[in-house]
């Protein structure tokens, strides 16, 4: 299928690991002019973005570099991933609701919401203008704030509202506005072993290899795996895609089957 892609403009958030960089290896091998703004450049993503932003999305002022290094290349913006998101969970991250700072939780809005709500503001007139494509990564967790860390679930509950928000108030004016949430994805999160799964794995007084084995069954991923970043990638493509122009302000699940309500 051909995605329409070619030499499209995309800006990928996020993009320097995980489903960030996998999103835009996908949106390159389709030809689009990828933008990767990331705070960690590696050489995996100058590989293939056509310009990388070294920026902290966090600055207030950042998303509007991203964007001005977007329209310097010359042919407007056609689409936009936000994937900033969880990053290095800090020590703290699984206190429970009263132990919990202020600090983490503006951490945890600021990079799950706050980054989403400025590169939309920036980009959305030049989306309008191309009749493009946002996609707004957010997680599952957004619909079982009673797990995960306190303030991520929060967050990403109020990404996918803005998400409505958005798609209502710039759908009638041509913007495509999505958000795709996965369930566990096989990224550094969890498949460090110094990562955020470690962390869970000492709190349940297992070990990090025992709790990786066991982690499927005991998060109910129908497929016994988790979901991988090349798959969640495939996905956020296939959205910013024009092929799907029919699909606005939907929530597109990809988890492994881990959602089992109806």
């Amino acid at each position: 299928m051909d995605l329409q892609l070619q030499n499209k403009v995309v800006i990928v958030t996020g993009a320097g690991r995980g489903i960030g960089l996998a999103t835009t290896r996908a949106m390159a091998a389709e030809g689009a002019r990828v933008v990767g703004a990331t705070r960690t450049p590696t050489p995996e993503l100058a590989e293939v973005a056509r310009v990388v932003v070294p920026v902290d999305l966090t600055d207030s002022d950042a998303a509007s570099v991203v964007t001005e290094a977007a329209l310097d290349l010359g042919a407007g913006i056609d689409g936009v991933v936000n994937c900033v998101g969880a990053g290095d969970f800090g020590p703290q991250i699984l206190a429970g609701f009263l132990d919990v700072p202020d600090e983490q939780w503006t951490d945890l809005v600021e990079r799950n919401l706050y980054t989403a709500i400025r590169m939309a503001r920036s980009t959305l007139p030049h989306l309008i203008s191309s009749r493009g494509a946002m996609v707004n990564v957010s997680s599952i967790n957004a619909a079982i704030p009673s797990t995960g860390p306190v303030g991520y679930s929060e967050a990403k509950a109020a990404l996918n509202a803005l998400t409505k928000r958005l798609s209502e108030e710039f759908g009638p004016k041509g913007v495509r506005i999505n958000t795709v949430s996965p369930g566990p994805a096989g990224t550094r999160l969890w498949r460090d072993p110094e990562g955020f799964g470690a962390l869970v794995a000492s709190s349940m007084g297992a070990s990090y290899s025992d709790f990786m084995e066991a982690m499927p069954a005991a998060f109910g991923l129908t497929t016994g795996r988790l979901v991988e970043p090349e798959e969640v990638a495939a996905l956020i493509t296939f959205l910013v895609s024009p092929v799907t122009a029919g699909l606005v302000g939907a929530e597109v699940v990809i988890d492994s089957g881990a959602s089992k309500a109806v």
